[in-house]
């Protein structure tokens, strides 16, 4: 992590500043954590957290390869095939061999999978833009900047 020039900053400030966003990025973290949870759960009772995930990389990448999904979200392969088969088994998501190659598996949304992924996405989102409610348009654009130039170096 780059120091900042001499003069910018006390090592103490820059060091707890530090220590701050640190802290507030694991609040975040877990916050996000909660809140997939509870979406999954409105998709469905039974959904864990990793299948919701599955279904937004679906929602917002369309069919898509098994393997491209393992790789998108940094989970097992086998671990996924798990998740992806509660999600045949629920009608959420619908699983076919690619037809230009026997060995590869598409997965896609169906159309129950789609309503209620998009159900429980919009109470999501909602949420967040309650808890944005009060912000102004230049402290949003604000936080956009920020999270996106902490982004571009990751």
């Amino acid at each position: 992590m780059p120091t900042p020039t001499s003069g910018e900053f006390e090592d103490t400030t820059f060091e707890s500043a530090v220590g701050e966003v640190e802290h507030q990025f694991s609040m975040m973290l877990a916050a996000a954590r909660r809140s997939v949870k509870t979406a999954a759960v409105a998709v469905h009772p039974a959904l864990q957290p990793l299948g919701f995930t599955v279904l937004m990389t679906l929602h917002r990448g369309g069919e898509c390869q098994q393997g491209s999904v393992a790789e998108a979200l940094q989970v097992d392969k086998a671990l996924l095939s798990r998740t992806v088969s509660q999600l045949e088994a629920l009608g959420l998501v619908v699983r076919r061999t690619d037809p230009s190659d026997g060995r590869v598996q598409l997965l896609d949304l169906t159309a129950e999978g789609r309503a209620r992924f998009e159900g429980a996405h919009t109470a999501k989102r909602s949420r967040l833009r309650e808890r944005l409610g009060n912000w102004t348009p230049a402290e949003l654009r604000n936080l956009s900047d920020l999270l996106h130039k902490l982004n571009e170096r990751g």
